[in-house]
This record gives C-alpha cells, sequence and structure tokens, in this order.
C-alpha cells in the first residue's frame, strides 16, 4: 500500500488560509485530474469540506508525491506554496488510513463526533468514481471509512460529546440560554438551500423559531427546501417561505437569527448591509453600506451563524452595536474548550482495530494475483500434461481419461493449497508483501500474467463499489 495524504485542515491552519483555500466543484475535478497527471500517482481524490482540504493518492514514490500533491493543491487553490507549506500535514500508508478514518469517525472535526463529514466523505467518493480517478485502493479505503464512521456512531456515544456545526453555532448565539428558550418565537432567516443550510432551517424549526425564510441563488431549491420545512408532520409549528436574493436585505431587516451557508466566492451580507438591517428594525433610514452604528439601541437584535468557508458575512459586522457574529473562525476557537466525552477512547480503539483489519485486507489483496496466476499456471500444466497423455495413450475410452484428468488435478490442488492458504496468512501480517515476490520467484511466474490478473481484479472490485455507492 502507498497511500499518500496531504491536506489542510482547521487543527493545521488559520482560518484566513483556509477560506482562501476553499474549493469550487469544478475545481475539485481539475485538482484530482491534475494528480493523475503527475507522474507518481495512479489514483486521487479529494475531500473538501468548510474546514479541511485534503488530497488522498496511491503514489510510487513519496517524495516526489509530496512535493507533487503540494504543489498542485498550491496551484489549484491560489495560495503559494510558500505559505501552504508551513500548514500541510502529511500522512503516508497506515498512518493515511488511520488518518480518515478518524476523520471518518469526527474525531478530527470542529465540533466532535459530527456526523455531518460522513456525507462529505461519500461525495468525495463519488466524484472520484465519477471521473474515474479512485481505483481499488481509494475505492476501498473510503467505503470502508464510511463503514467505520458508521460503526462508531452506532456503537459508541460519540455523539454525544459535540454536535453539527449548526446546533453548536446556535449554542453560541444563544450564549448561557438553551436554543429551545433563545429561539422560541423568533423570525430566521437561512440564505442558501444546499445541505448545510438544509441542516440549519430544519434545526432552527425544530428550535421553536416562528418563521423561516429561505433565500438562494436558485428560488427552486429555495420553493423546495420552504415546502420540506412546511410539510405537516414535520414535528415542528414553524411556517416557511422562499424568496429572491434580491430581497435578503428586506428580510434581513425583518429577521432575528440569520443563518447563512453559500458557495458564493465574495460576501453575501456586507457590514453596511447588516448596519441598514439594524436602523430599519429601530425605525430609522440608513443607505446600505453606510456606517449606522451610532446612537444604536444595545442589546443583540440580529444574530448571524456563517458557516461558509469562505465566510458569506463581513467579519465587520461583529463591531457593529446590536449584531452578533458567529463565524467558522469563533465555532473553531469556541471548540477548541469543549468537553470530551469518554467515547472518544472507544471510538479511537475502533479506529485502531479497524486500521490493522484493512492493512490485513490490503496486504492478502496484494498477493491474490499472484496465487490466481499460480494456479492459473498449474492447471494449464495439467492440461498439457493430459493432452501429451492423450497422444501416447490413444486408446483411453472418455471415462478412463476423464477419471485421469480428475486424479491429476486432485494431487496439484492438494500440494497448492497449504502453500497457497499459509501465503496468504503471512502476506496479512506487517511486511508480508515480499512473500507473493518470494512467490513469483519460487514459480517463475510471468510479471505480465500477475499484472493481467490485477488489473481484472480491480476493475471488478471498482465497478462493484460504484454500484455500491450508487
Amino acid at each position: 500500500m502507498s497511500l499518500l495524504v496531504v491536506g489542510l485542515s482547521h487543527r493545521s491552519a488559520p482560518v484566513s488560509v483556509l477560506e482562501r483555500a476553499s474549493l469550487a466543484q469544478q475545481a475539485r475535478a481539475a485538482l484530482v485530474h491534475d494528480v493523475l497527471a503527475a507522474e507518481p500517482a495512479t489514483e486521487a481524490a479529494v475531500l473538501a469540506t468548510c474546514n479541511r482540504i485534503e488530497l488522498y493518492a496511491d503514489v510510487d514514490k513519496f517524495h516526489a508525491g509530496v512535493a507533487e500533491l503540494s504543489t498542485l493543491l498550491a496551484r489549484h487553490t491560489g495560495v503559494g506554496l510558500d505559505e501552504l507549506t508551513p500548514h500541510l500535514y502529511v500522512h503516508y500508508e497506515d498512518r493515511a488510513v488511520h488518518h480518515l478514518f478518524s476523520v471518518a469517525c469526527g474525531l478530527d472535526s470542529m465540533v466532535v463526533g459530527e456526523g455531518q463529514i460522513l456525507g462529505q466523505i461519500k461525495d468525495a467518493l463519488a466524484l472520484g468514481q465519477e471521473l474515474h480517478t479512485a481505483g481499488r485502493l481509494l475505492n476501498d479505503l473510503f467505503q470502508q471509512a464510511l463503514r467505520v464512521g458508521k460503526r462508531a456512531h452506532s456503537e459508541t456515544g460519540i455523539d454525544k460529546a459535540g454536535q453539527s456545526l449548526v446546533t453548536f453555532g446556535l449554542e453560541q448565539l444563544a450564549g448561557d440560554a438553551a436554543v429551545a428558550d433563545w429561539a422560541a418565537g423568533k423570525r430566521a432567516l437561512v440564505i442558501g438551500a444546499g445541505s448545510m443550510s438544509s441542516l440549519a432551517a430544519a434545526t432552527l424549526a425544530r428550535a421553536g423559531v416562528a418563521h423561516v425564510a429561505v433565500a438562494n441563488r436558485t428560488l427552486e431549491r429555495a420553493e423546495r427546501l420552504a415546502r420540506i420545512l412546511a410539510e405537516p408532520g414535520a414535528g415542528h409549528r414553524a411556517t416557511a417561505s422562499a424568496v429572491e436574493m434580491s430581497a435578503v436585505p428586506d428580510e434581513l431587516a425583518a429577521a432575528d437569527v440569520v443563518v447563512s451557508c453559500t458557495g458564493a466566492t465574495g460576501l453575501v451580507l456586507t457590514a453596511g448591509t447588516v448596519a441598514a438591517a439594524l436602523a430599519a428594525k429601530d425605525g430609522a433610514v440608513c443607505p446600505v453600506d453606510a456606517d449606522c452604528a451610532e446612537a444604536a439601541p444595545a442589546g443583540v437584535r440580529l444574530a448571524l451563524l456563517d458557516l461558509a468557508m469562505p465566510r458569506d458575512v463581513d467579519a465587520a459586522a461583529h463591531r457593529l452595536d446590536g449584531a452578533h457574529l458567529v463565524d467558522i473562525e469563533t465555532l473553531a476557537e469556541a471548540s477548541a474548550d469543549a468537553p470530551m466525552a469518554s467515547d472518544v477512547d472507544q471510538v479511537r480503539s475502533i479506529v485502531a482495530d479497524e486500521v490493522a483489519s484493512f492493512g490485513a485486507a490490503q496486504r492478502a489483496a496484494h498477493i491474490t494475483p499472484t496465487v490466481v496466476a499460480l494456479r492459473t499456471m498449474a492447471a494449464d500444466v495439467v492440461a498439457g500434461e493430459i493432452a501429451r497423455l492423450d497422444g501416447r495413450l490413444p486408446g483411453l475410452d472418455d471415462k478412463q481419461r476423464a477419471e485421469i484428468t480428475q486424479t491429476v488435478r486432485r494431487v496439484v490442488d492438494k500440494l497448492l493449497h497449504a502453500p497457497t492458504v499459509r501465503v496468504k496468512e503471512l502476506a496479512a501480517t506487517p511486511g508480508g508483501a515480499g512473500y507473493a515476490d518470494a512467490l513469483r520467484e519460487l514459480f517463475d511466474l510471468d510479471p505480465q500474467a500477475v499484472a493481467a490478473v490485477s488489473r481484472a481484479d480491480t476493475r471488478l472490485a471498482t465497478e462493484n463499489n460504484a454500484r455500491e455507492s450508487a
């Protein structure tokens, strides 16, 4: 296994760097294509979230792979390599597997135990399958990461160790009050209609807000989310509506709490827009982007939760009287002091077991093509010897020939059974990769025959994994 991970996250880089290093979907596709075009890599996938960007690749050279992946990350994010390098982390082979499994369990998340990362890992795998950049290794790796994450959430109380970013962010806005008490009767504005925004809208509705307005660049998506929120039996009493993005300033003035999470590359809410909304709440007139902070009434009149990366809300809005802004940077600082549940240790134990299991399976799989090639060669030898026997004993009838053929095959199978079973067991142990080479040397197997079995096996496994993910 030659798995390499190069990336950066909220643990290694400041939010200002993460913000600039964010990648849109199209940019992610271009990045993995360029990774495959690079000489050291044969497979590639990218895991990009609001607080991490990681490249996974199967490489044949470690140092060349690190250099190439780092350079490509810098090129595609637009952050200079000299600036990016101090914030990059590198994991290789089993350490790379351990890292992804930990990420899948929420151990490396800003809010420990959050489960949204599983959906993002699934998206990364789907993109790799769609672009045909994820082969057997990355398909196996990401599929097992999803299983490990689900196992951690089902077998432990890791969910209690933390919440989603949405819940954690609302708790920061609510301060000492319970979120339900703080949200009761409020009017909310949700900007964006993606998965995070949809979760925010549903969370606000369950928390007890009176109304949720959804604004999105594509109105149809906002209307769809509003309909879902308004469905009977949704478990809340909130009403919902969809609005155009052009109506955001008016909705902002009517809202008590705002959650924004879009894929915009620029600011969605400037400090001036927020100031104008605050002024409108007080019955004053304030042109958008003007400074209207003077003589504003005391107290928080507009709570803003910015979950986007890069940010949607101007950080300067935090300095406005009457506004309370919580963004990714605020959440990173707050989560550093969050208590860790005792279940975290149990999850770490699960991760360690699963890493060992994955490594053993990969090492065992590495020798399988060699074993198949050996058995194929043995079958060819048997066929050749039976053909020679036919020439020397032409008088054999079909029954005799079949009995002799079956006997010879049984002898060969019995001779090969113990060594092939044992070599698979040995190959699964650490350092067992050399047994495949020894087997090829001992039986003088054709390397091309082994490679052909490996390619066919990889293609079949990739197709099966793609069907399972669909």
